[in-house]
C-alpha cells in the first residue's frame, strides 16, 4: 500500500468502488446485486479523479459486461452441455477479477490493464 493521504474525495469513490467489488461478489449468491453494482459504477465513473480511482470504475463495468454476455452464451450452450462447464469457468473469472481488483484499490494502484477479458 502507498503512503499518500487521500482527498476526502477520494476517500469516498475508494469506499464507493469497494462496496461495488462487493456487490459483485454478493451476486454470486443473490445475482441482481451485480446490477446495482454496474449503475453505481456508470454513475461514480463520471466523478472519478484521480485517473487511477477511473480505472477500478471502468474495470467493474467491463467485468459485468463481459460476464453478461459469457452468461447468456453459456445459457445457449448450455442444450449440448457444455455450458455448464463456461458457468464455472465465468463463475471462477467474476472472482479472480474482484479479489484482483480489490487488492489493486488496497494498495492504490490503478488496475493494470483496464481493456483485458482476462485477469
Amino acid at each position: 500500500m502507498t503512503n499518500e493521504v487521500l482527498s476526502g474525495q477520494e476517500q469516498q469513490l475508494v469506499k464507493t468502488a469497494k462496496i461495488v467489488y462487493f456487490l459483485y461478489l454478493a451476486a454470486l449468491i443473490f445475482g441482481v446485486t451485480s446490477i446495482i453494482g454496474v449503475i453505481m459504477a456508470y454513475i461514480y465513473k463520471k466523478d472519478s479523479n484521480p485517473e487511477w480511482i477511473n480505472t477500478h470504475f471502468r474495470w467493474q463495468i467491463r467485468t459485468f459486461w463481459i460476464s453478461f454476455i459469457g452468461g447468456f452464451i453459456s445459457a445457449l450452450l448450455c442444450v449440448i452441455l457444455i455450458g455448464y462447464l463456461l458457468f464455472i469457468a465465468l463463475f471462477i473469472w467474476w472472482i479472480i477479477r474482484c479479489v484482483k481488483g480489490l487488492k489493486w484499490l488496497n494498495e492504490h494502484k490503478e488496475v493494470e490493464n483496464v481493456t483485458t477479458y482476462f485477469f
